[in-house]
């Protein structure tokens, strides 16, 4: 490998903080190597003078005269002695079969590699370039120019005789030419001109920029991107020349095409040769630099700098400087740049030394980021270039990577990775679980192990849990959570619990653990038992998913006493599994959980548990009396005596008061309220609900000689009984609270009852006689009669002969009687009725009896 330098590092600098060097090292553009084999022992007794590329080959020529075809490794496939001097320039057309070679001596040759046609020329002054028509090899094309100290163009025509014709002279030698389809470029001590072959019109002439460099010492570069776009290298100053078509309105006697210079710029160094790259640039520079300790300027390494063009200068992309052999002993006019357009491949040409560069692909990308230890970087670029084709290049990358972490000790960023990197590798990954056991990093890993279809051996996952068991009991818990049973054998790790238990037997957290490992294996009771004893939330959700409820009949307080209210509505949502009569027999010795239960079964259904509404009451009245009075309102079961026995014996008088009254006794009742709750208005809504005269006496009697109570009454009973009755039982000089008022309310009651008597006697006279009118227009309807029978005589209702007389009575009811077959009119003079609907409103037989008469 060719010996590279990143811009921004040299040799000799030495940093300090190896991080910062290697984030401020960019990533290189181009890859290097040095082209060995043939060419190797060619230059130790040679010196490389020119070189041309093409896509099969290269042709190199020598200080001696020689010209050699290289294969692209270097190797030597032909070998021309042409001249006993320097080789100046080689040429190729496109196909590669032809070949033109100008020396120092001026020889020209242009011939057939596998062909004897050829031309052969010796001129008595030195020719330094040669360039064959891009298309020789086609009759039509055959044609080459050579340049010494004038431009001449060689043709051949007809009769298989080359013509000569000068396209241009007087100006100096001619130090470079480049042909690319019609335009052919080159450049003399004055500047670069283009000409059109096919018009035979010279269409531009640009000139040199830096005069006062020798031209001999800082040749031209010249180089075709496309067919009409020119670059130009001469000294330090760089042209880009885009070649156009002119406007036929502009032609006159001007060329049909021009030149515009569409960027131009100074670079820092010299240059010795150009290509393209896409749309940048790839510059070779001649360095000159001043010595740190004495003035005069030293030959540096040459540079290789990829760069970017602008419309008013360039953007530096890339800067690579190459340490090329006997570099310190060149000048600039010994560096050449040739490239293959095909491959972007450039060669760097020094006398003593050839150099490629190529771009770099993914592969070298990766290589530069691991040799950076951008490990992250590298292994995402690596799965991308590789996906499944290379799986073991991305796993040895990803195990590069894996060790740079563990060994800087960021294990569990490591461990992480083992993920991605180790895949399906049972071995890799058994190999990295022990790995990290040697290093006390068993922790680290244990959340990345597999668990899932792919899985390693059952010791594995059991030397990790017996790691945790030792350590964090909070970790051992964590994993037993997340691993599925199925990973690790139940049982072994259910005795490592156990041992640890005996020395920490109320230790909640294994405790847990080891419910959840039974309940793994199905071990559901002893799981139960532990869920109780620690009163865990899971307790619940365990009977119901594995159907434990006849290991629970046993342990209804337990359940009781850790959430009441779940384990009621767990006890009475499954019946069919504990009965209510198991439940009541468990929880005979806790009354007041025994309450909770038969409480909410009475909500649930009034009927269910009526055999122990006679308990519930004596459950009530001491645990629950606000809610005693609803369930003797709503059941139907409980015994009234024996209610009104425990509400009495404890003093509950509106309890006992509601019990008197359901039991008939309402005059005790309302005694009750009035003596010992002295509440005339419950009194009073109490004889509302009773609607007994005898009460509303008793109520008045009692209230008689108490001034509230009268005015109580004056204020709610106008409705029920005639004030006047209790006004003229009031003793005279008695004072009455708000007399005046309730008096005033009295009367506006009984105004109201008189308006509303009114109003209802309005409406009832007014509907009669709507009614009346409605019946009358309905009797007074004419009714049809199309056939029939005599409801008496049961003949047709008409006659056959429609013409005789007849007399039909037709009645609203419907019933039709012929006019001599009625009965004698009733006792009401002129006023006849239905005899057969009159018979059904007196009784059976009465219809017979009338039509007799």
């Amino acid at each position: 490998m060719a010996e590279v330098e990143e811009k921004g590092r040299k040799p000799s600098e030495e940093s300090t903080d190896e991080s910062e060097e290697e984030d401020s090292v960019e990533e290189p553009k181009l890859k290097y190597e040095r082209l060995a084999n043939g060419v190797t022992e060619i230059l130790q007794k040679d010196a490389a003078s020119c070189m041309t590329v093409h896509e099969k080959f290269l042709a190199l020529g020598t200080h001696f005269g020689k010209v050699f075809l290289l294969d692209i490794q270097g190797n030597v496939t032909q070998k021309f002695e042409i001249s006993p001097v320097r080789i100046n320039q080689i040429s190729l057309d496109e196909s590669g079969e032809h070949v033109g070679i100008c020396s120092e001596d001026g020889k020209v040759q242009v011939f057939g590699l596998y062909t004897r046609e050829g031309f052969h020329e010796n001129f008595d002054c030195p020719v330094k370039v040669v360039a064959l028509h891009p298309r020789f090899s086609s009759s039509n094309y055959k044609q080459f120019v050579t340049g010494g100290n004038k431009l001449l163009l060689y043709e051949r025509n007809w009769l298989n005789r080359w013509k000569t014709s000068t396209l241009h002279e007087g100006e100096g030698a001619i130090t470079n030419v480049q042909w690319r389809a019609n335009l052919i470029a080159w450049a003399n001590n004055v500047g670069v001109k283009i000409y059109d072959i096919s018009t035979k019109q010279r269409i531009t002439n640009v000139l040199r920029d830096n005069v006062s460099l020798r031209p001999d010492m800082y040749p031209c570069s010249l180089c075709w991107k496309d067919n009409s776009t020119l670059i130009i290298g001469w000294g330090s100053s760089v042209k880009i020349c885009a070649v156009k078509e002119r406007d036929h309105a502009e032609m006159r006697d001007l060329p049909s095409r021009y030149v515009e210079i569409v960027s131009a710029f100074e670079t820092e160094f010299f240059i010795s040769g150009l290509a393209p790259l896409a749309d940048q640039l790839v510059n070779l520079y001649f360095v000159k630099e001043n010595s740190d300790h004495m003035e005069e300027e030293f030959r540096a390494r040459p540079r290789l700098d990829i760069i970017q063009p602008l419309p008013e200068g360039f953007e530096e992309i890339s800067s690579d400087a190459l340490t090329v052999r006997n570099f310190q002993e060149n000048e600039c006019r010994d560096y050449r740049l040739e490239h293959s357009e095909g491959e972007s491949l450039f060669y760097i040409i020094s006398p003593k030394d050839i150099v490629v560069a190529k771009e770099r692909d993914q592969d070298d990308h990766i290589d530069w980021l691991l040799d950076k230890k951008k490990y992250e970087e590298a292994l995402m670029a690596a799965e991308i270039s590789f996906k499944n084709v290379k799986r073991h290049e991305v796993q040895k990358i990803g195990m590069a990577y894996i060790n740079h972490l563990v060994e800087k000790g960021d294990y569990d960023t490591a461990a992480r990775k083992c993920q991605k990197v180790l895949g399906k590798n049972m071995e890799l990954w058994e190999n990295e679980v022990y790995r990290f056991k040697t290093i006390g990093q068993l922790k680290a890993i244990s959340q990345y192990l597999p668990r899932g279809d792919l899985r390693l051996r059952p010791a594995i996952y059991e030397m990790i849990l017996n790691e945790f068991l030792k350590t964090d009991y909070e970790g051992f818990a964590t994993l037993i959570r997340e691993w599925p049973g199925e990973l690790y054998n139940n049982m072994t790790i259910v005795q490592a619990v156990a041992d640890h238990l005996k020395k920490d037997p109320t230790n909640s957290t294994l405790l847990t653990t080891l419910a959840e490992l039974y309940t793994y294996d199905q071990r559901y009771d002893r799981a139960l038992e532990i869920y109780l004893r620690l009163r865990h939330k899971d307790v619940y959700q365990l009977i119901h998913k594995h159907n434990l409820f006849s290991s629970i009949e046993d342990k209804i307080v337990l359940l009781m006493d850790f959430d009441k209210e779940k384990a009621v509505d767990m006890l009475l949502d499954n019946e069919d599994k504990i009965s209510t009569d198991r439940v009541v027999e468990e929880l005979r010795d806790r009354p007041e959980l025994l309450h909770i239960y038969l409480h909410k079964l009475f909500k649930r259904d009034h009927h269910k548990g009526r055999r122990y509404h006679e308990r519930q009451i004596g459950l009530y009245a001491e645990y629950d009396r606000p809610n005693l009075l609803p369930f003797l309102r709503d059941s139907i079961h409980c015994p009234l005596e024996k209610a009104l026995e425990i509400c009495q014996e404890r003093n509950f008088v509106e309890e006992t008061v509601f019990l008197l009254s359901r039991m008939g006794n309402c005059r005790r009742a309302l005694q009750m309220i009035m003596e010992e709750l002295e509440d005339v208005d419950k009194a009073i809504e109490f004889a509302k609900e009773q609607d007994d005269a005898e009460l509303w006496e008793d109520l008045i009697s009692y209230s008689i000689d108490k001034p509230p109570f009268i005015t109580g009454l004056l204020n709610n009973i106008g409705t029920h009984v005639d004030p006047i009755l209790l006004i003229h039982r009031i003793k005279e000089g008695m004072e009455i609270p708000n007399l005046r008022d309730s008096l005033v309310k009295i009367l506006h009651d009984y105004n109201l009852q008189i308006l509303l008597r009114e109003g209802c006697k309005k409406i009832l006279v007014a509907d009669s006689l709507s009614l009346l009118q409605k019946m009358h227009r309905t009797q007074m309807r004419g009714v049809r009669v199309d056939d029939g029978i005599c409801e008496s005589c049961h003949a047709s209702i008409l006659p056959s002969d429609m013409a005789l007389n007849f007399s039909v009575a037709v009645f609203h009811c419907r019933h039709m009687f012929h006019k001599e077959c009625l009965p004698s009119p009733g006792t009401i003079p002129g006023v006849q009725f239905c005899n057969i609907c009159s018979a059904k409103r007196r009784g059976p037989g009465s219809g017979i009896l009338e039509m007799k008469k």
